[in-house]
């Protein structure tokens, strides 16, 4: 494979004389980990390994493999040499070096990326003589999976995890709760998962469409599960941000728990987990005793995730109940608040104290901007670009995840036969030219861009066919994004990137991914008669 197919794209790459040279890996070649390296170590040895059947014995630090950090490299930077005698991947960090062994993974083909070799009788397999030079641009380059709206098992998760590591992305925020399902055990309140984990029916496809699963849809993770997801994140390098929705999207911690809800509006016992999409109008109660619960809630969420960021939600918060409630109406004269927004933003701010108090930092959708935000609060711009152009004005850091641009459920093409079409065409080449940075932030401005992520909600997403559809192969395009130092959107190279694609699809025919083709989904992948939810024109970029 040709170090020019590389996805995403490094800084800087040439060859090394002769131009068509090569070095060959077989039985013989040795792999040397010096100190720090040892975990990606592991890892060539047993993806690398597995794929090639090579042994990659412990080596000298001459020849062979050669892993080493250079504390002269950024943190997360690697130069990748190959030469005559030695592959030599320093990195800054084992971040760095690990990113280095992704890249030589590509390098050696598609086959790489298998789970046993294809070919018993291959021996030998060669890379070419090059020197790469690479680093990423955005230190927050992340993926956001939704597996409240359809359970995802643990495997399938462990999955998405190899992938974003095959991609260089290097942060999972990791959606577990919503009205629809609650997905980690809590053993403080076990109800949780008993009732707010399952949901009777599904309905199929958008909102407002008349068809529905009849059967029984939930799971959770058990917090050993908990535990194997962030450990093997963390040999990947990559970070597990926990969400853990509130004050809104909590119908199924409401139903589990009704003394949560605002029970002098509605008879909260009567509620069941949503078995609908959209924004339920059932929020939680704005009381001490929710406070107290859901600081339980985070102890638990705390001592699983070591991330130093923890997600709250704080989006899509109707406030109609609390407009009639009493009880929250008494909170916000005792407190001397304006009216409900400001009793959110209260509510919020609890949060960041709190997490605050234990070394953590608070991170929320944008809607936590309104009413006031919370002094050491991140924000995630998802309602397009002005969330996070207010938070970096402001001094926050911000992820950028705009919905128009970076939303992997909305349709990738205007044709009749996308499955369950929903929102803006957002093609390949549209995502290749998303860029994270607004022009009208300062230098000092853009700095509060920790990086931006690609968001997948899993409504219309059924199974794990679904979401490798509406992921891939954009979610590739995204992690140049996140990665690469590309140029102005308008003068990105679009053409050298489907070029490159060509090899990539390869690699994820290797991996078993079930990506949307280039000339249009496959006959099964279709769902026709679905309801979808598509929306005209070129969507804002504001």
């Amino acid at each position: 494979m040709d170090f020019e197919d590389l996805i995403p794209a490094p800084r800087a790459g040439r060859r090394v004389p002769p131009a068509r040279g090569t070095f060959t890996l077989d039985e013989a070649t040795a792999l040397h980990a010096a100190p720090g390296t040892e975990r990606v170590a592991r890892w060539l040895r047993g993806t690398l390994g597995a794929a090639t059947g090579l042994p990659f014995a412990e080596g000298r630090e001459g020849s062979g493999i050669v892993l080493r950090v250079d504390p002269e490299l950024a943190p997360e930077a690697y130069r990748l040499a190959v030469d005559g005698h030695a592959i030599r991947i320093d990195g800054g960090s084992a971040a760095g070096v690990f990113w280095g062994a992704q890249t030589l993974r590509q390098l050696l083909g598609p086959d790489a990326f298998r789970r046993a070799p294809v070919d018993p009788a291959r021996r030998t397999w060669d890379v070419p003589k090059a020197v790469i030079e690479d680093a990423p641009r955005f230190r927050w380059r992340g993926l956001m999976l939704d597996v409240a709206r359809h359970f995802l098992p643990k495997d399938g998760v462990l999955r998405y995890l190899d992938l974003m590591a095959a991609h260089k992305l290097n942060v999972l925020h990791f959606h577990l709760t919503d009205d629809q399902g609650w997905r980690i055990e809590i053993r403080k309140y076990p109800r949780l998962t008993e009732v707010g984990s399952w949901r009777a029916r599904t309905k199929f496809g958008h909102r407002a469409s008349p068809l529905w699963e009849q059967k029984p849809h939930g799971g959770h993770y058990t917090q050993d599960d908990i535990r194997e997801i962030v450990a093997y994140a963390a040999e990947r390098h990559i970070t597990v941000v926990p969400e853990i929705d509130v004050p809104g999207h909590s119908q199924a911690a409401i139903a589990a728990y009704p003394e949560l809800g605002n029970t002098d509006v509605i008879d909260t016992t009567a509620l069941s987990v949503w078995d609908d999409w959209g924004i339920s109008p059932n929020v939680l109660a704005p009381t001490d005793s929710t406070l107290r619960f859901y600081e339980g809630v985070f102890e638990e969420v705390l001592e699983l995730f070591p991330s130093r960021f923890v997600h709250v939600g704080g989006d899509e918060c109707p406030k109609d109940q609390w407009r009639r409630s009493a009880a929250a109406q008494a909170r916000v004269r005792e407190l001397g608040l304006a009216g409900e927004e400001e009793l959110q933003a209260w509510f919020i701010g609890h949060f960041d104290r709190w997490l605050t108090a234990r070394g953590r930092r608070l991170i929320g959708w944008d809607e936590i901007l309104e009413g006031g935000l919370a002094p050491g609060a991140a924000v995630s711009s998802w309602r397009g670009y002005a969330g996070g152009v207010t938070a970096a004005r402001a001094g926050h850091d911000v992820v950028m995840c705009p919905e128009q641009q970076v939303y992997l459920d909305h349709r990738q093409d205007a044709g009749a036969d996308e499955p369950v079409p929903i929102g803006y065409v957002r093609t390949l080449e549209d995502v290749f030219r998303f860029e994270p940075v607004p022009p009208e932030l300062t230098p000092e401005e853009a700095r509060h861009v920790l990086g931006t992520q690609a968001n997948v909600w899993t409504e219309v997403m059924e199974d794990a066919a679904r979401v490798d559809y509406q992921v891939f192969p954009r979610l590739a395009a995204f992690a140049e994004v996140a990665w690469s130092a590309l140029p102005a959107p308008p003068e990105r190279d679009f053409a050298g990137f489907e070029r490159r694609m060509t090899a990539h699809y390869r690699r994820l025919d290797a991996l078993g991914v079930a990506y949307r083709p280039p000339t249009g989904p496959r006959p099964w992948q279709r769902r026709p008669g679905v309801l979808g939810r598509p929306i005209d024109g070129p969507p804002p970029n504001r």
